[in-house]
């Protein structure tokens, strides 16, 4: 009976965080914004599921787990460091300036939820962030922006620059604070391109 209740208790709270956010991302989406995404695409999708039991109890149901991984570009080779110093840089010098690429689980709504970002806002992040890195923690550019909303400099994000959250929460209060609103943030990249 407890696998029965723990199999229906996984269903229910899967169903809970999955239909809200699907749901509530597909309608926050304004209509001179309704871009086609991940998100509105899964939003037609979603399934209420109903379990019931006629004398035989259910078997719960596992899912796959994927990580993503991107392979980083290979580093140069250094140059070689002056006779005096060679002791002493070697050994701690590069290590600590290289990129904490995300190697994590976990998905662009648990994301959003875990960066403070109000769920009426996640269509507007979404537009940004399908555009900037197509939801690619690990993303780079040339100038040296990173991560989701693609912060410029990396620096700029405290904690690490490729964690999805970390990233997110900087770019709240980048949109924010520099446009007043993630809808003012979208609308400004809708005109323009960038943000």
């Amino acid at each position: 009976m407890a696998a029965v209740l723990a199999g229906l208790a996984v269903v229910g709270f899967s169903v809970a965080i999955v239909a809200p956010a699907g749901f509530a991302m597909s309608s926050a989406v304004p209509s001179a914004a309704a871009a086609t995404t991940a998100y509105s695409l899964a939003a037609h999708d979603v399934q209420n599921i109903t379990v019931s039991v006629h004398g035989a109890a259910p078997a719960p149901q596992t899912r796959d787990v994927f990580e993503v991984y991107v392979t980083p570009k290979p580093t140069p080779t250094p140059e070689p460091a002056s006779s005096s110093d060679s002791s002493s840089s070697s050994s701690s010098g590069s290590s600590s300036n290289a990129p904490l690429f995300y190697s994590g689980g976990g998905a662009p709504a648990e994301w959003m939820a875990a960066a403070g970002i109000a769920s009426g806002d996640w269509g507007y992040v979404d537009y940004i962030v399908s555009r900037e890195s197509g939801w690619n923690p690990n993303a780079t550019n040339g100038s040296g922006a990173c991560g989701l909303v693609q912060a410029l400099p990396c620096s700029k994000v405290p904690g690490n620059g490729y964690d999805p959250v970390d990233n997110l929460r900087w770019g709240n209060g980048y949109a924010v604070g520099r446009y007043g609103s993630w809808a003012a943030a979208q609308a400004f990249w809708s005109a323009n391109s960038w943000w």
